[in-house]
């Protein structure tokens, strides 16, 4: 069939130009979206009675059928057709005769792109948001297991004080948490229907745009016909949203490939999440975490392709916005499967080495904090506390010795207030169980954290 606008031009397209102009290639991912919408303006058109009951019927049962065939794997959208909105219109065509050029009526492809390219994300972000909560709920798992064992915390990467495990796990479901509350902000914005907004100025074809947005999930439509058809900014916030969740994501993959290495030794990986070397027999690769963290920056790539493509650009609708689909349909794809394969990691990939984390936490000076704090409980200032310790880090340093190493009367030497309490205050299992302030590492706080998470992710 010839291009829709054909009869305007004297000449065909230059075939290189043809095949440059084309978005068929990517945004057939898009059919279901836009029978789903076709059908939707057919309905209207018939109840408006732009079009008649008869001629309404027909068109929406061929759309039914496409709908069908494409399902059954007897419809494959490709080349020559420019799009897949026009390839279904070709279809609809040969399939019902005249009656389906009339489905275009008060419409045009901006308001319909638009309209296909939401339908289109608001099921992804539904099913990335289900995704998240999985993966939730596999740290959670691992959380509740692991209440009591102790693991180093660092700030700059230099031991700090110790941690419970879970409370470590916890600070990542946290992450995730406003991770879901971005995408469900993001999919109020998506939420919004442009259908009916035409090219850029809305039509004089009598349309009930409020009944087809009902038919489509829409919660509202767009207000201005020009920013309907040219508003972009949804797809920059989705892309935006996943960046951020690229970064935990990646943030996670950096401490198991750290866990898992010999110098730090926190950690080992299970058969089902890693590989070997083709040349070095004794090597277990973490390719899962090095993967996930390799792909954050194909994510933050589409953010900065889809901003620039916005930047400048006149309204309403530009040819620019055919570069809006790539992005988000890679950015879904990998995020989807970062988050899967995350998950599979956490429940069946990692064991941590529990005799190493806690051996860890007995051999540093992380307590350092807990022994100005035992000074403070004497009532000595803090700053005053702060001093003395920093001496005695100095002293141990220069005689390889640890706090637990010295003698009483030593510890009497920094300040008299010392007394043989002081040293099950510097027990690590201690350390972390006094820091029991609201949102702290200590252990009756973290099971009530497990508690509140378990009833959130209906565990």
């Amino acid at each position: 069939m010839a291009k829709v606008w054909s009869k305007r031009f004297d000449n065909a397209l230059d075939p290189f130009i043809e095949k440059f102009n084309a978005s068929i290639g990517f945004d057939r991912k898009l059919i279901l979206e836009d029978l789903d919408c076709s059908i939707a303006h057919a309905k209207m058109l018939g109840k408006t009675k732009v079009l008649s009951s008869s001629e309404a019927l027909q068109i929406i049962d061929g759309l039914e059928l496409i709908k069908v065939e494409y399902l059954e794997g007897k419809f494959s959208p490709s080349p020559p057709s420019e799009d897949i909105h026009y390839c279904i219109e070709e279809k609809l065509i040969n399939l019902i005769g005249e009656t389906g050029k009339k489905l275009h009526t008060g419409r045009s492809r901006n308001d319909q792109v638009g309209t296909d390219i939401r339908l289109w994300l608001r099921k992804e972000i539904d099913n990335i948001e289900i995704l998240i909560t999985d993966l939730q709920k596999s740290f959670l798992n691992l959380a509740k297991s692991n209440i009591y064992t102790l693991i180093p915390g660092y700030t700059h990467m230099q031991r700090a004080q110790p941690l419970s495990l879970a409370h470590h796990l916890l600070a990542y479901i946290e992450m995730l948490q406003r991770d879901r509350e971005r995408y469900k902000e993001v999919r109020s914005r998506v939420n919004i229907s442009p259908l009916g907004s035409a090219a850029l100025a809305g039509t004089k074809i009598k349309i009930d745009r409020h009944f087809t947005a009902a038919e489509l999930g829409f919660k509202k439509i767009y207000k201005n016909s020009i920013d309907a058809v040219s508003d972009r900014d949804f797809c920059i916030e989705f892309v935006s949203a996943s960046a951020l969740l690229m970064s935990h994501l990646s943030k996670i993959s950096e401490e198991i490939i750290l866990w898992v290495t010999d110098e730090f030794s926190f950690a080992k990986l299970t058969d089902k999440c890693a590989t070997g070397s083709s040349l070095m027999p004794q090597k277990k690769n973490p390719d899962v975490p090095e993967l996930i963290r390799g792909k954050t920056g194909r994510v933050y790539g589409h953010l900065q392709a889809l901003l620039t493509m916005v930047k400048g650009v006149p309204l309403s609708y530009n040819k620019d916005f055919q570069e809006d689909k790539e992005p988000i349909f890679d950015t879904a794809e990998t995020i989807s499967s970062c988050i899967k394969a995350m998950t599979i990691l956490m429940n069946e990939g990692i064991e941590f080495s529990i005799k190493n984390l806690s051996d860890s936490v007995e051999n540093d000076f992380s307590n350092a904090t807990d022994l100005a704090d035992y000074l403070v409980g004497k009532d000595v200032p803090f700053r005053t506390a702060y001093q003395v310790v920093g001496q005695m880090v100095k002293y141990c340093l220069e005689r390889k010795m640890l706090f637990k190493n010295l003698k009483i009367e030593e510890f009497k030497k920094f300040h008299p207030e010392f007394e043989e309490d002081v040293f099950a205050d510097l027990k690590p299992f201690n350390v972390v169980k006094s820091r029991n302030s609201e949102g702290g590492t200590g252990f009756a706080q973290v099971e009530k954290e497990v508690n509140s998470w378990q009833k959130r992710l209906l565990l």
